[in-house]
């Protein structure tokens, strides 16, 4: 891990969008329409990341004249320009010793929370729209959380049915699935292929991606909130 006055960051750089995240704090990840643009949009969320990890003891900091490392540029892609983070990093492979997958389920488990809180102080509530009257309600945006843990899920090579009951308890169930299928895939790096060929992420890249989608809708929640 970079020393605490170097923040080691990895670009993913697409047609229209920006990203820069954290390589050593999965969640800490922001966009914007250029390099200069995603670094300072990280940057700026510094407080809020420190915030949602306080409760894991960890000891991440807002840092102070920090020195940006970018350590590697990724091309991006169609999902990129959607607005997601999609690239893997080339130390992605390497094999999780037990405290550093603790540590990651701990930054995991942070993000969870923060989203939960939003979610909770916002129930009952209106949400402002967007600029077109778009955007989801708190209802629908926790389902939509739910249901991209289950994809996301699938790409370690494990599947799991939501059910029809309360959203709260499937979630709670799925995530327990999703910190046992950590456990049994990091000490391997990456998942075998899938039976088709298909491409699976590893444990590194999963808990990117699921703590980023977590802290940017748990942030959205808290912006919108009327």
């Amino acid at each position: 891990m970079g020393s605490p006055e170097e923040i080691r960051v990895y670009l993913e750089i697409g047609r229209q969008r920006t990203f820069a995240g954290a390589v050593d704090w999965p969640g800490w990840c922001r966009s914007g329409r250029d390099e200069a643009g995603a670094v300072a949009a990280l940057l700026e969320a510094a407080p809020r990341y420190a915030q949602a990890l306080r409760s894991s003891r960890l000891g991440f900091s807002v840092p102070v004249d920090a020195r940006i490392s970018i350590t590697e540029r990724l091309a991006g892609n169609a999902t990129t320009d959607f607005g997601a983070p999609d690239g893997a990093l080339p130390g992605d492979d390497v094999k999780l010793a037990d405290p550093e997958i603790r540590r990651l389920q701990m930054i995991l488990k942070a993000c969870w929370r923060t989203f939960d809180a939003a979610a909770a102080a916002a129930a009952g509530k209106a949400l402002r729209k967007g600029p077109r009257g778009g955007g989801r309600d708190v209802e629908k945006m926790t389902r939509h959380v739910l249901e991209s843990d289950a994809a996301y899920l699938g790409s370690l090579g494990r599947r799991h049915k939501i059910g029809d009951g309360d959203t709260v308890e499937e979630t709670r169930k799925i995530r327990r699935v999703m910190l046992q299928a950590l456990a049994a895939t990091a000490p391997l790096g990456r998942p075998a292929p899938g039976p088709r060929g298909g491409i699976r992420w590893t444990p590194r890249g999963f808990i990117r991606r699921v703590a980023w989608h977590a802290l940017d809708h748990a942030w959205e929640i808290e912006d919108r909130r009327t």
